[in-house]
């Protein structure tokens, strides 16, 4: 148990001491400051004007801003339906891989424009190696950029005095690919394949066992099929865009696709490194590096709560299991406790913390198998995606998220004491209260409507492979993981159908865009305040009480949301388990 905590908290430190250079390094290329690429970027990034005929002085309102969004991921979603519809004629498929149907090519182009990279299908059997790359590839770098390009937009509103204009998003968008995306990934990229991630062009092979398996029909195998293709460079950005979606379909319990320890660790702190940057990124540019780490400690605060209960659930195990004496639970050479569906290479520790970290950022990312997790250990990572997804979150949308959190917090601070509510010096009126309303109700909606009108839908039972609460959960997760455009599953449910697809589809645009255009609005609006004067009687958003209330206010939208639909779920099913 001592090497597992050393585990845990050597993953936090190190996370923690490659975020903060990370976030200051954001901060100067979204404020055009000279950084060290800078030489060598600014001319490409000028080029990049040139070629697509952008003005790079021209300033938008929130509208246009939105309205640019929308426009590029309309773009992404029609052609990226259309090449999986089309794959089985299209060139770089030496697998012979055919087109997806409708429903599932909706599903998945959906999912890969809103960041949720959920997948109803197998990576290597049913997406060609030109899907793979000039599909999902591109659509990891450019989802995860407008999630971090609407964030800045939420830091000029609060920066910005009595203006409309927030930044140019086509000038926000080529700098983040540009300058932070592209050059992580690339380094991530070669650290991957120096441990053995695939990154080749070349058909699948066929290589021989080392040991024979014989079947339960009494046919004996002794060759496999051992798929290639360009994994690494889609794994890089599938981790740093929290985006999740594997090259292969057991994601990151591959072997090609995380074959070692190093790789493992690499690809983990990949996940959250982009989101915990963006916090010191945020205090850095609103020039109070106070508020950004107080953002920052309330989300750590969760994100250690979760681990902890997570692990204890893990480390311990089920009671079936501990009092079956023919199987050695003991921590004594071995790692103990609830060991089903985690990798032997990786132990409870390592699978732990990944489960938790791509359940608190909107990744989905998986080395273990969630469905096995003890009732108690899942419901801490379904309750983190529910929770909305900003514990960290996406990059760029978990941030802005929490801030939307931060100016309920504020308002319910002012209405306990009787003051105009305040955040980062401007007022905090009706429309910034619904607007945040929308941003922060938005997922319990999707999640509860997709769900509870699922289990009214009778096919949906025989796309289960559990009954009973186990089976609720596993339908109560799909849509809270499309909900929180997570794209992690439970597993258990056979999600290729066309409701399912479809329903889940509509879900992440839902999730996506409302809470997105909602901190548009709210951002266009704090920007054409004027800066109001700090007394006396202003709330400080930056002490020790202020994070506790924001995390107050958090859990407590999150347990009157969610507590009726998890009561039926993995709480019956730990009191079953227990009685």
């Amino acid at each position: 148990m001592v090497n597992s905590m050393n585990q845990y908290i050597f993953y936090i430190v190190i996370l923690v001491l490659l975020a903060i250079p990370l976030g200051l390094y954001i901060g100067k290329v979204m404020n055009g400051e000279k950084v060290l690429l800078s030489k060598i970027l600014v001319p490409c990034e000028k080029l990049v004007y040139r070629f697509l005929k952008i003005d790079s002085s021209e300033e938008m309102n929130w509208k246009k801003y939105g309205a640019c969004i929308l426009w590029i991921s309309g773009i992404s979603f029609t052609v990226l339906f259309l090449i999986l519809l089309l794959q089985g004629i299209l060139p770089f498929n030496p697998q012979g891989i055919k087109g997806m149907g409708i429903p599932l090519a909706f599903n998945t182009a959906v999912s890969f424009v809103t960041n949720t990279n959920w997948q109803a299908y197998s990576g290597e059997a049913q997406a060609s190696y030109f899907t793979q790359t000039v599909g999902f590839t591109v659509q990891n770098f450019i989802s995860a950029a407008v999630g971090i390009s609407v964030l800045f937009v939420v830091i000029r509103g609060f920066i910005n005095k009595q203006k409309e204009q927030l930044g140019n998003f086509w000038v926000d968008f080529t700098r983040i690919i540009l300058y932070v995306l592209i050059p992580l990934s690339i380094i991530l990229s070669v650290l991957l394949v120096s441990q053995g991630v695939v990154q080749n062009p070349g058909s699948y092979e066929t290589v021989n066992l080392v040991q024979p398996i014989t079947l339960d029909n009494g046919q004996t195998v002794t060759q496999e099929i051992v798929p290639m293709g360009l994994a690494a460079s889609q794994i890089a950005i599938k981790q740093l865009g929290t985006n999740g979606g594997g090259f292969f379909g057991a994601n990151s319990a591959f072997p090609l696709e995380n074959p070692t320890i190093l790789s493992n660790i690499l690809e983990m702190l990949s996940i959250l490194l982009i989101p915990a940057a963006l916090c010191f990124t945020f205090g850095r540019n609103i020039k109070n590096k106070k508020q950004g780490i107080a953002i920052f400690s309330a989300m750590m605060i969760v994100l250690l709560t979760a681990l902890t209960i997570t692990a204890i659930s893990e480390h311990t195990g089920t009671p079936q299991v501990t009092s079956n004496t023919s199987v050695d639970s003991s921590t004594v050479n071995q790692s103990g406790g609830n060991m089903e569906g985690k990798e032997s290479r990786f132990g409870i520790a390592s699978s732990v913390t990944w489960s938790v970290f791509t359940t608190a950022a909107s990744n989905g990312s998986v080395n273990s198998m969630l469905d096995s997790y003890t009732p108690m250990g899942g419901i801490s990572l379904m309750l983190l995606i529910q929770l909305g997804e900003v514990i960290f979150g996406g990059v760029g949308c978990g941030l802005y998220g929490m801030i939307g959190f931060a100016i309920l917090t504020v308002f319910i601070a002012g209405l306990m004491v009787g003051r105009t509510p305040e955040f980062l010096g401007k007022k905090i009126e009706p429309f910034e209260m619904k607007m945040a309303v929308f941003a922060c109700l938005a997922t319990p909606v999707a999640i509860l409507v997709g769900s509870g009108i699922a289990t009214l839908v009778p096919s949906i039972t025989n796309s289960l492979t559990n009954s009973g609460a186990h089976g609720f959960s596993e339908i109560l997760y799909a849509y809270s993981s499309a909900g929180g455009n997570n794209g992690s599953a439970f597993a258990g449910l056979a999600a290729d159908t066309p409701f399912l697809n479809i329903s889940l589809g509509v879900v992440m645009l839902f999730a996506r865009f409302v809470p997105l255009l909602a901190m548009l609005a709210i951002a266009g609006s704090l920007a054409k305040k004027k800066k109001i004067a700090v007394t006396s009687g202003t709330l400080s958003t930056t002490n020790t009480m202020f994070v506790f209330l924001l995390i107050f206010v958090i859990l407590l939208i999150g347990a009157l949301s969610f507590f009726p639909v998890l009561a039926l779920g993995p709480i019956a099913e730990h009191l079953k388990m227990i009685m």
